[in-house]
């Protein structure tokens, strides 16, 4: 017998606590259609994690602490989400870390950032409306990372569509297989719980959340429980998801082809606790993340972390601006100096701070996969990396072609350069893309959707006290040009000059009049790449 200690007695307590820390992370997103019950959902979930004590219907929360991730003015007047909000709770020993993204598709260039910095999501389907739109593009970003997604099916005490079709419509749509977790039983107004299909037991609506043992689904209960026909549709139901759907397997999970389902009603807070115990036992702790020169793992002992998202004025009264960072690696401890990669620069990280939405406290310490937030003054950029000395670049944080271009007509001139700081600075958050042409005319906006418009407007009359409007562009497209000969390039921007202008890191972008010249530009440089998607 060997006398050399083990790996586990040798290792440094230091060590070990990291590990420990960073095991019992999980960060995810909820990703749905509009009006899925996404919000609902998110205060049900925070609920559960003792974040708040306070649960009401949406919009009315006058007389408690808010327990809303929407925060602007736009956001609260509309009832929609448009911009990412972090909050970061503690549930049955694990430290979550829920990423509330924006739920209309003209904030998709937001969502996807977000999406970048978590391991896992919670799917939101309407039980009446099965797969929508929102949802599928949602879940095709996801499949672009393999991000392991467990399924909510809401709103079951509501009119819903049988579930057995919307399990198919899943699958089929999706092309994911489903693994049912529970089933429920009734639905609609005869919707009186789930039955468990692991460990046998019904859980009924208002009642303990352990329910009660079954001998399984051919237990007397069930009779009282659904009469008649129901009764036997239900036994034949059982039956039929055994042989249709797949046992839930972990691999297959993990690796994003496999979704879990769960069947309950956000709003009346039944299977929420299932979600949330999937998520906890099921999805993985902090992942690796890629960079240009290798895979950063979560375990190293040296902090690295990347910036995905800027928000200004989160306080108005203070006018800050935060950058939120996932921590890919390591510990950072308040103090501590960092590397901020992309300048250079030695930074120190004296007030970095845990969301709650728009409420905050300090982080004394924060572990991979936790996201915080660092306040600065325009130092900080998407996609920024922060390191204890290390060059990094982290990989997978695009630049989106924007779909509409505008010039902001500022109503009073004089105020002209208090819009240009407004601006950058709402381009360096990625509300919009600035574009300045190199022949010195006005810079140009860029947006995905319209309503991007809208919250450009509403941030910089009540944020900076500018009233604006808006003015077509001279140009119908942006694209990003590169080319592997210097000279070809240099040479396309001086015959292109009035075309071309610089996004905010200084890049080349070719900004036709319209589609059809772009094509036959692109036609006849053959050695110039238009890019869409900029990297």
């Amino acid at each position: 017998m060997s006398n050399e200690p083990s790996a586990a007695a040798t290792a440094s307590p230091a060590k070990s606590r990291l590990a420990n820390e960073i095991e019992r992370r999980r960060t995810f997103a909820i990703i749905s259609h509009p009006d899925a019950g996404k919000t609902t959902l998110t205060e049900k979930l925070l609920l559960f994690g003792g974040a708040i004590q306070l649960a009401g219907q949406v919009k009315a929360k006058k007389d408690g602490r808010s327990t809303r991730s929407d925060w602007m003015a736009i956001e609260k007047s509309r009832g929609i989400s448009v911009a990412t909000s972090v909050m970061t709770f503690e549930y049955d020993g694990a430290v979550f870390n829920l990423l509330d993204t924006p739920g209309h598709e003209d904030f998709s260039d937001d969502t996807y950032r977000t999406l970048t910095a978590v391991d896992s999501a919670i799917m939101v389907i309407d039980a009446a409306r099965g797969i929508e739109t929102r949802t599928q593009k949602l879940f095709e970003i996801c499949r672009l990372r393999d991000i392991p997604i467990v399924t909510f099916i809401n709103k079951m005490d509501r009119e819903a569509r049988d579930p057995l079709d919307l399990l198919d419509e899943i699958e089929k749509t999706l092309a994911l297989d489903t693994a049912p977790m529970v089933w429920p039983i009734g639905q609609g107004r005869s919707f009186r719980g789930t039955y468990d299909l692991y460990q046998p037991r019904v859980r009924r609506l208002d009642e303990d959340y352990d329910g009660q043992p079954v001998s399984g689904p051919d237990d007397p209960l069930f009779a009282e429980l659904l009469e008649g026909d129901a009764h036997t549709r239900w036994r034949e139901e059982i039956d039929l998801a055994a042989e249709a759907c797949g046992r839930f397997d972990l691999d297959a999970f993990r690796h994003g082809t496999l979704t879990p389902v769960f069947f309950g009603s956000a709003l009346k807070n039944f299977g929420v606790r299932d979600v949330l115990d999937a998520l906890k036992t099921h999805a993985p702790p902090p992942l690796s993340q890629r960079a240009a020169t290798r895979e950063v793992v979560a375990t190293e002992p040296a902090m690295t972390g990347i910036v995905f998202k800027i928000q200004a004025n989160m306080d108005p009264n203070h006018r800050d601006r935060i950058a939120f960072m996932r921590v890919c690696s390591g510990k950072l401890t308040r103090g501590m100096k960092v590397k901020h990669v992309r300048s250079g620069k030695t930074m120190a990280l004296s007030a970095p701070q845990f969301f709650f939405a728009q409420d905050r406290s300090l982080a004394e310490e924060a572990f991979a996969g936790d996201v915080v937030g660092i306040p600065n003054r325009g130092v900080l950029r998407i996609g920024d990396a922060l390191t204890e000395g290390e060059d990094i670049t982290f990989l997978g944080i695009p630049s989106f072609a924007p779909e509409i271009l505008r010039r902001i007509r500022l109503e009073d001139a004089i105020k002209a350069k208090k819009l240009k700081d407004a601006v950058r600075e709402m381009a360096e958050e990625g509300v919009v893309q600035v574009f300045n042409p190199v022949d010195g005319t006005q810079p140009i906006v860029g947006v995905i959707g319209a309503l991007q418009l809208d919250v450009l407007a509403d941030r910089l009359k009540h944020e900076y006290g500018l009233a604006t409007d808006f003015d077509p562009a001279p140009c119908e497209a942006v694209r990003w040009i590169r080319s592997d000969d210097p000279a070809a390039l240099k040479a396309f921007i001086a015959a292109n000059r009035s075309s071309v202008a610089t996004d905010l890191d200084g890049d080349h972008v070719y900004i036709p009049s319209s589609i059809f010249t772009l094509n036959y530009n692109a036609g006849r440089n053959p050695e110039i790449q238009f890019l869409e998607i900029k990297t």
